[in-house]
């Protein structure tokens, strides 16, 4: 269903994401070169629910915005480079003025700061996202392990072939999706998700991507343990030397399986990839420790986007 939105200077026609709109934004996202994670349809469409993510096509611009705890924000205007950026920011800064709400912009990576900055000099504030840096690693560093720094990977990665030698790695399909769904809803179950709205949204997006696994352009690996899923990751390639891993699970008690799926994962799938985009740690101190583990060649940074005197 479109919302029909008259502003000052035209109108917005939003509507809820579909697994129909993807060509849409594939046409969108494709016209200029972006780093960060969530640029992407698969990531877009599988968090829709949560975020309320709504979108339009206006003048040359896709336009998405969406709401995360009654709190209002867009995302940077996607469109050509010669288009007019200045018009398209016009438009969603009077809608959200219509709307009263402040006027922000999330997730912006430093090329598209400058981009928005440059069409809109001295109206916006501008803030960086630490939480939300994309981690960025070399394919080759996550396939190899080579090196001192990945000591204790490999050492959790040969106790777990030690102990499990009869382990196996099968592509992800449509017939295995099902069972990652069952060990995804298993993991949460142990993390507690209840008590945490976070991880039930996480878990609940995950289930959107592998039901609709068929229709999105994700590909991914699974780890089997005497024939059931123990560990799952999927991801994509989101420009022409970059993949990114939307979603990396597996049973917590069992040691060195994190490594090894995501091992396994690059050198089945990324070998030809140049890095390997492992998303953000969302300031959650484990999860950073994780990453940084990991050893990042490059952060990719965002920023905050808000309208001065807001």
């Amino acid at each position: 269903m479109k919302n029909k939105i008259k502003i000052g200077v035209g109108i917005i026609r939003f509507q809820q994401l579909t697994l129909a709109d993807k060509a849409v934004f594939d046409k969108y996202l494709r016209l200029k070169r972006y780093e960060t994670a969530h640029f992407n349809f698969t990531n877009l469409y599988m968090w829709r629910n949560p975020y309320n993510i709504e979108w339009a096509e206006e003048d040359g611009f896709l336009f998405v915005r969406a709401t995360w705890e009654e709190e209002h924000f867009v995302l940077p205007p996607f469109g050509a480079l010669e288009a007019d950026l200045g018009g398209a920011l016009d438009k969603f800064i009077a809608l959200f003025q219509e709307e009263g709400w402040p006027f922000v912009i999330m997730g912006a990576e430093k090329a598209v700061t400058d981009l928005l900055t440059a069409a809109k000099p001295d109206y916006f504030s501008v803030e960086s996202d630490r939480d939300n840096f994309d981690y960025v690693y070399l394919a080759e560093n996550l396939i190899s392990l080579k090196g001192r720094k990945y000591h204790s990977k490999k050492n959790h990665i040969n106790s777990f072939k030690r102990e499990h030698p009869d382990y196996e790695y099968r592509p992800l399909t449509k017939d295995l999706a099902e069972d990652c769904i069952e060990m995804a809803i298993a993991w949460c179950k142990k993390k507690d998700c209840d008590d945490d709205g976070t991880l039930k949204c996480e878990r609940d997006a995950i289930v959107e991507a592998l039901r609709n696994m068929d229709k999105l352009d994700f590909v991914g690996g699974v780890i089997l343990l005497d024939g059931k899923v123990q560990a799952f990751s999927f991801g994509e390639q989101i420009n022409e030397d970059t993949a990114v891993i939307h979603v990396e699970k597996g049973d917590p008690d069992i040691r060195g399986l994190y490594p090894l799926i995501n091992q396994e994962f690059c050198l089945h799938t990324w070998q030809n990839m140049t890095y390997i985009n492992r998303e953000e740690d969302m300031g959650i101190e484990g999860l950073r420790k994780a990453k940084q583990s990991y050893h990042p060649t490059k952060m990719i940074d965002k920023y905050i986007l808000t309208g001065r005197g807001q």
